[in-house]
């Protein structure tokens, strides 16, 4: 087991074109195993590029061509030695809406495991709107171990779900990639309506420190991309962030010896447990009766 493990937060403009995401990919893996990075972390749908917005929609996927890609994904995982985490589209069975999905790729270039994102936005059946049009949802948490480091994998809207957190957390995670495609917006909503410049890295701000995590999160860089990718210490503080609009790779390193104070950590299982207090409880009548001064 390792007390340390470097993450390659990756960062890059996710277009329609498969092999030009494609390229994208394998050429930051390169870069990212050549800095010492164990596990290269990508945005949401960075190979097939996403349903509604940079895609027309799921049934304009080219499934031989993405494929063809994660095949070569996993190649170059296994060339540089190095997990990657990489976001496309899945198929299902004909007549099924793909998942919107997170390949889990090993240093050996197998996938060994795939989250598909749970909370798709918009509207149920038979009215559905927004990512109900393109994509199935998901049913199950992805967990994974690296160099003893164990990892969990959320997707975009989850994260206003404070339940998936707690539930990783339970399941012992220490390290969240969290992938997001908050890109290919207008000009007017970048530059007067852009909340999420803000709004996201709160929430991972916040999550990271209520639950010990470091955090990944890393996002399109596509015109008008809505804030730049980063990476968070367990405390909650940002610790760096990549330029906005341009490919980057941020190499950040989780330290278990890091010495960074875990707030909650002396009373957070029994948190998880359901007991919400600390310290212990008294049989006092004063404090039964909540009406008294």
């Amino acid at each position: 087991m390792s007390d340390s493990l470097k993450v390659a937060t990756c960062q890059f403009s996710v277009e329609a074109d498969v092999a030009r995401n494609c390229d994208a990919i394998v050429a930051q893996i390169a870069e990212a195993a050549a800095r010492g990075a164990r596990i290269a972390h990508f945005p949401e749908s960075a190979l097939s590029g996403y349903a509604g917005v940079d895609v027309q929609g799921s049934d304009h996927f080219d499934w031989p061509a993405l494929r063809q890609g994660l095949e070569a994904v996993a190649a170059a995982a296994a060339r540089h030695k190095i997990w990657v985490v990489v976001g496309s589209a899945h198929p299902l069975s004909p007549g099924a809406k793909p998942h919107n999905s997170m390949y889990v790729i090993s240093d050996e270039g197998r996938v060994v495991d795939r989250y598909d994102k749970r909370f798709c936005t918009g509207s149920a059946a038979p009215d559905a709107t927004l990512d109900l049009c393109h994509y199935t949802p998901g049913d199950h948490a992805t967990v994974f171990d690296v160099d003893g480091v164990r990892c969990g994998v959320l997707i975009c809207y989850d994260y206003r779900f404070p339940e998936l957190f707690r539930d990783l957390k339970r399941r012992g995670v220490e390290l969240l990639l969290h992938s997001y495609h908050n890109a290919r917006k207008d000009r007017e909503t970048f530059e007067h309506g852009n909340l999420w410049k803000d709004i996201v890295p709160a929430v991972m701000m916040a999550a990271a420190a209520q639950n010990y995590f470091w955090i990944s999160a890393t996002n399109s860089t596509t015109e008008h991309s809505l804030w730049p990718s980063f990476f968070v210490r367990p405390d909650g503080l940002l610790m760096a962030q990549l330029n906005w609009h341009e490919p980057g790779v941020l190499v950040s390193e989780v330290r278990r010896d890091s010495g960074i104070w875990d707030a909650p950590g002396q009373w957070l299982d029994r948190a998880l447990e359901g007991r919400l207090h600390s310290g212990e409880l008294v049989d006092d009548p004063r404090s039964r009766d909540r009406t008294c001064y």
